[in-house]
């Protein structure tokens, strides 16, 4: 008897391995699986405006950086000591202005060179729902503790969020034709808009993601890794204490149906030959001077140097 219903993975046409360039975009989940990424060494890059839960605030960023359009004095403000910009996250944030300005500027040269390399780019969409600045009518990545009179909340509707998912394609294509899109959906559930509010967010996100798929599907895909948590896994033992995020647990499952779907058999073997380095790298012994650790550190040694014989661009720490 099976008592749980399995969702079905296909081998995906986008294979992704060690030369594969990536870029991650999007909520807190696409910096789980970015995390997995960075752990076994792949050639990525995660967020690099911070976490951003909307479409449309991405598409303003890639807007950005594919016609290199520089953040100025006007697109910041200062507030609670440090100074922010309604665009991107507020880890980047800044108590020096000219630093800040500075940090972004450089975001936008070295994400703009990326994407000219890039092989995949991963958006994963958190919700539909969205705050507007009521001074600019703009529509903000983070609200940055700015109190909430001043925004207005509101719900993008799938054709909203269509047209800027397909901006965002349509951009970063100008600059390389050649990148493949992988979206997929948050499994994290925004229950402060609510829980009826957050299933029509996530509805609406299904169904313009849907849409995209239907137009030039041999260069965009899906992946669900929404499907995985809400349907598969199905349980809180596999959510944080907050019952809202998924726990390690999950997002270590979630990566072996990501692996299946998008891994050969050769890129899964590497894998391991990393993920051995790792564990050997974080082994911390009793005594350092004994001659059985002088040859594990020897073998290990050893090990990075053939794998990076074959993957040079590799670096251990």
């Amino acid at each position: 008897m099976d008592f749980r219903t399995e969702i079905p993975i296909q081998k995906s046409d986008f294979q992704i391995d060690y030369h594969s360039k990536l870029l991650l975009l999007g909520s807190c989940f696409a910096e789980n699986i970015g995390e997995k990424f960075q752990y076994y060494k792949f050639q990525n890059t995660v967020n690099p405006f911070g976490i951003i839960f909307n479409s449309v605030s991405l598409e303003k960023l890639i807007k950005r950086v594919v016609e290199k359009n520089y953040f100025t004095e006007n697109d910041i403000f200062y507030h609670n000591d440090l100074w922010h910009c309604y665009e991107v996250h507020s880890e980047l944030s800044n108590p020096n202005k000219e630093t800040f300005l500075d940090d972004l500027n450089a975001i936008i040269k070295s994400t703009n060179q990326q994407i000219t390399d890039l092989t995949h780019c991963f958006i994963t969409l958190g919700t539909s729902w969205v705050y507007r600045h009521n001074t600019s009518n703009e529509i903000v990545a983070n609200c940055h503790k700015v109190p909430q009179k001043e925004f207005t909340k509101e719900l993008l509707s799938s054709q909203d969020l269509e047209k800027s998912l397909q901006n965002i394609v349509a951009l970063i294509h100008t600059i390389n034709p050649k990148v493949k899109f992988v979206f997929t959906v948050s499994p994290v559930r925004h229950i402060k808009d609510g829980f009826f509010e957050n299933n029509v967010s996530k509805g609406n996100l299904f169904s313009a993601i849907r849409n995209i798929l239907s137009h030039r599907a041999e260069s965009r895909c899906y992946f669900p890794s929404y499907e995985i948590v809400i349907d598969e896994l199905r349980d809180y033992r596999f959510f944080e204490k907050d019952m809202l995020h998924p726990n390690q647990q999950a997002i270590d499952y979630i990566w072996e149906k990501f692996s299946s779907c998008y891994f050969s058999a050769e890129t899964v073997t590497l894998i391991k030959e990393v993920e051995k380095i790792q564990k050997g790298l974080a082994h911390r012994p009793f005594n350092p001077n004994t001659e059985v650790h002088k040859k594990f550190v020897k073998n290990l040694e050893e090990s990075i140097r053939l794998l990076q014989d074959k993957l040079p661009f590799l670096k251990f720490s």
